[in-house]
């Protein structure tokens, strides 16, 4: 293994330890995703993961459905790279491709039977981006089809937010070493992020053309929600 790619992968080890701590329901959201998908979609299924960089999506779902593919998109190419040096490591590299950019720069030559969106929304700026995403998302898959979408979200301005902060930071400093001014460094950071609120989550999801949307968790500042493209 190179030194570039040695690097990239410690990253990722890093960043695997600290999203368990962040979500301590980080596991569990993808067996649930995955129980989602296989109610959903036929023993073949060609699913399209967006920020699949790290290859956790791919390694979750690829090593226990043989049957589906994956085509998986990030902006980060580091990243990219480990997720398709984690699929060569399960022997499950002939059935994934990855695709550097956003979903709008990529051009698919067919359609999706299913679509994951996890970790991902509140790195997207504005709400014009997010339902940009979103929208091309649902033009990318086949009608009928299961989504899962994985965000923080809440309004920073209602004290319920406050709390679910406090926990989340609370969290941190019992399974680590961290200091309370580290876990307030911490919490200025991800305050910067662009949260929407639940209720403009699922607006957003009518708005792009999903129905039957359900919220299916929430843990501290991290919610799901479950989809289907609209029937034709």
């Amino acid at each position: 293994m190179d030194e570039d790619l040695e690097m990239n992968m410690e990253m990722a080890r890093e960043y695997d330890t600290g999203i368990r701590r962040a979500m301590p329901t980080y596991d569990a959201m993808f067996q649930m995703v995955q129980s989602f998908f296989r109610a959903n979609v036929k023993d073949s299924a060609n699913v399209l993961v967006i920020g699949a960089g790290g290859g956790n999506e791919f390694v979750t779902f690829g090593t226990a459905n043989p049957t589906w593919s994956f085509i998986g998109i990030d902006p980060s190419e580091d990243m990219l790279e480990v997720a398709l040096q984690k699929a060569k490591s399960e022997g499950i590299d002939d059935r994934v491709s990855i695709h550097t950019g956003t979903i709008e720069q990529i051009e698919f030559t067919d359609t999706f039977d299913a679509a994951s969106c996890l970790l991902v929304l509140h790195f997207v700026e504005t709400i014009e981006e997010k339902r940009s995403l979103l929208s091309t998302v649902r033009e990318q898959l086949k009608p009928g089809s299961p989504f899962a979408l994985v965000t923080m979200f809440g309004d920073q301005s209602n004290p319920e937010f406050d709390e679910r902060m406090k926990l989340w930071k609370s969290i941190w400093q019992d399974l680590t070493d961290l200091t309370q001014e580290d876990v307030d460094e911490m919490e200025e950071s991800v305050r910067e992020l662009s949260f929407i609120s639940a209720n403009q989550i699922e607006e957003l999801l009518v708005q792009t053309g999903f129905e039957r949307i359900t919220q299916f968790f929430s843990t501290t500042l991290f919610g799901g929600w479950i989809a289907h493209t609209a029937k034709k």
